[in-house]
């Protein structure tokens, strides 16, 4: 266990400003955010050693340029390194799992173990704001949507007249947003499950203290890494803890409005609903095609302000239903924090979604193409299915044991086909024949990577009618066959640009496969 005196010093450790030098800090991985944690703690004056199982020749050069030392090798258990050095404190990168060795190593030592996130917010007054105060947190998590409601968030209050900043899990540590000499009022930050699950580690002194938080949906991921269902749930639920102002949950995901009933709160935070139906006072919904907050106005029990409406989002490509709940979940934060309805009716005119998330690729002979490649669990594709009832559905990939018959029975019924790729072909197609007989299948069986998209835009434009939708939305992550979803998705495109260029003159359609 910790020398009380190593205890009391690392509870005063919560300010830029305290006292950081010669503290023995070990950080566990050199990627981005490992590295933003080594080069922040050598900023600190702390005696840094990075231990990394490999590292980009980038990262390795620099590490001993800002002072730290770099150990790469095995973690399959705690290095001689590492035990030699008997760190005060072990900040680990937000791959390491619970069950990882070097993890279990530290917590059974006793040793203090934070993650980036926990040492951000200790840190988080090195820049100021005019009152001398540092930046307001705000904090988005969910199953699916985080990266979309992240941005959205920032794109709100900036319009509103805030310098704000998406970081965290969206790309930009946040040891970088909260170093930036720029300074920001407000920090929105978008957390995985596993930034949640170290952030639940935090003793007092480290515990974040939010302005405003939301738990967008919750479905069955990670579960490999958290070790369970319940496990997943417990991270997820960590990012209501201690929130000051609005905790902000999904009216049609009961384990949200759980999540904030269960949550230590600050004393009065507010509980603040939103969903696609008519909003009851405290709460963000749809009327009558109008987005309309009745929670932050004074007589929200007969009155509310609207925000746009569904024909406004429709024109720039914002409607699918779960594309407006991360919009009512971003203007709630956002009002939160004083965003006026005039400053989200302007941004939302501009914003435009990432790419791969529900892209509109192209619309020729009838036929519209759309790329949601990011869809990479059946919670992300059963609401693009939602967006496109009807559609060819291009499904599968590497499932890593997931089962998509709930998502098969629930919305794959909808589809008018299905195209099935990837490594999981066999489950996916057995799904099909078990829980939605009547769609039409189609199996892509090369196993080339040049070769699948090209064969799955000559089917699918085969299959598809006019006015109809061909949907990319996999269910499945993509390295059986792709560098990553965004390679997925891009070649997805690249494919039927190729077949609208040469003037689709080939299509061959395909042979169902037997059931």
């Amino acid at each position: 266990m910790a020398h009380p005196d190593m205890t009391a010093r690392l509870d005063g450790l919560t300010s830029w400003h305290a006292d950081w030098k010669g503290l023995r800090v070990a950080v566990l991985g050199l990627s981005v955010t490992g590295f933003s944690a080594a080069d922040t703690l050598t900023e600190l004056g702390a005696d840094v050693l990075v231990l990394s199982e490999s590292a980009s020749e980038k990262y390795e050069r620099l590490v001993p340029v800002i002072g730290a030392r770099l150990v790469l090798g095995s973690l399959d258990s705690a290095p001689d390194a590492l035990v030699e050095f008997a760190p005060d404190v072990v900040v680990a990168s937000p791959g390491f799992a619970p069950s990882h060795p070097v993890i279990r190593w530290t917590q059974d030592a006793g040793i203090a173990l934070w993650g980036d996130v926990e040492l951000a917010w200790r840190v988080r007054d090195k820049v100021v704001r005019a009152d001398g105060t540092p930046a307001d947190w705000v904090l988005i998590t969910g199953t699916n949507g985080k990266t979309t409601t992240t941005q959205l968030t920032a794109s709100l209050l900036v319009e509103g007249g805030l310098r704000a900043a998406p970081c965290g899990n969206i790309g930009i540590p946040v040891l970088d947003a909260v170093r930036d000499p720029a300074g920001f009022d407000v920090l929105v930050v978008e957390l995985s499950s596993h930034q949640l699950w170290y952030i639940g580690r935090s003793e007092p002194a480290g515990q974040l203290v939010p302005h405003s938080s939301v738990c967008l949906n919750l479905a069955d991921d990670h579960l490999v890494w958290h070790g369970s269902a319940t496990a997943y749930r417990e991270a997820k639920s960590y990012v209501y803890r201690n929130t000051r102002v609005a905790c902000v949950y999904n009216k049609a995901d009961e384990a949200t409005r759980a999540m904030v009933e269960d949550a230590d709160v600050i004393e009065g935070a507010r509980a603040i609903g939103f969903d696609l139906g008519v909003p009851g006072p405290s709460d963000l919904g749809v009327v009558d095609g109008i987005l309309a907050d009745r929670a932050f106005l004074d007589d929200r029990r007969n009155s509310a302000l609207e925000l746009t409406t569904i024909a406004d989002l429709q024109r720039v490509g914002l409607a699918a239903p779960h594309i407006v709940q991360n919009i009512l979940a971003a203007s709630a934060l956002a009002r939160a924090l004083g965003t006026q309805p005039e400053a989200i009716r302007r941004a939302l005119e501009t914003f435009r979604l990432d790419e791969h998330r529900i892209q509109v690729i192209a619309q020729h002979r009838g036929i519209t193409w759309v790329d949601d490649s990011k869809a990479t669990n059946p919670h992300a594709a059963a609401s693009s299915l939602k967006a496109y009832p009807g559609a060819v559905w291009v499904v599968g990939g590497d499932l890593k044991g997931v089962d998509l018959s709930d998502l098969i029975t629930d919305a794959g019924r909808t589809a008018s086909a299905a195209l099935v790729i990837g490594a999981s072909r066999t489950e996916v197609v057995s799904a099909f024949a078990r829980h939605a007989p009547e769609v039409r299948v189609y199996e892509v069986a090369t196993g080339e990577t040049e070769e699948v998209m090209t064969r799955v835009v000559e089917l699918a434009a085969g299959i598809a009618t006019d006015g109809g939708t061909v949907l990319l939305a996999p269910a499945a992550a993509s390295f059986d066959q792709f560098a990553g979803y965004a390679d997925r998705g891009r070649r997805f495109a690249d494919a039927v640009r190729t077949w609208i260029d040469r003037g689709s003159a080939d299509d061959t359609g395909g042979s169902p496969v037997e059931p």
